[in-house]
């Protein structure tokens, strides 16, 4: 493995560099991320209405320990059921609620009073490929623009497009 600069695209972020496993790999987003003062506030908002019970679409609160500072984290995100499964997907990329539940391993969904504790399995690329195309299709333009394949692209762009949107398979824990 060797340290490439940033310009290189798909695979573990490290600082301002990325790790590239071959040279010539490519690595890199559409878009990167970035929480501006607009996503803050919408966030706020989102979390507020959820902890209240607010039903908003598939939308729950995902609550997991920090990696580093142990502390509690709390975001909202959209689950999706597929096939009688739900699954978490990080259209933003591998953002810090992901590098938290990929360390912890589970969390807490939370809507209202609701609260369950859940398992998180992060799924291959194999198996997430085929769940990202299926998703990306009706996903609005915001989400739709941090990927590099559209809704007609190939199952085998989807698995390449894989490792930077990871997917998360939930199950309860009693």
């Amino acid at each position: 493995m060797r340290l490439a600069p940033r310009s290189r695209p798909g695979c573990n972020t490290w600082n301002s560099f990325r790790l590239c496993s071959r040279k010539g790999d490519t690595c890199h987003m559409a878009k990167t991320y970035r929480v501006n003062a607009f996503v803050r506030i919408s966030n706020a908002m989102t979390t507020f209405l959820l902890r209240m019970g607010v039903k908003m679409g598939s939308m729950t609160l995902l609550t997991v320990r920090g990696r580093k500072s142990g502390k509690i984290r709390t975001n909202p995100v959209t689950l999706i059921e597929l096939d009688g499964y739900r699954l978490l997907i990080a259209p933003f990329g591998t953002v810090n609620w992901v590098r938290n539940l990929r360390a912890a391993g589970e969390a807490t969904l939370t809507r209202g009073r609701h609260r369950e504790r859940v398992s998180a399995v992060e799924l291959s690329i194999q198996e997430a490929g085929p769940i990202l195309k299926q998703s990306l299709t009706g996903a609005p333009s915001f989400v739709t623009s941090y990927f590099d394949v559209t809704q007609d692209s190939p199952l085998a762009d989807f698995e390449r497009e894989a490792p930077r949107h990871p997917v998360f398979r939930l199950n309860t824990l009693s």
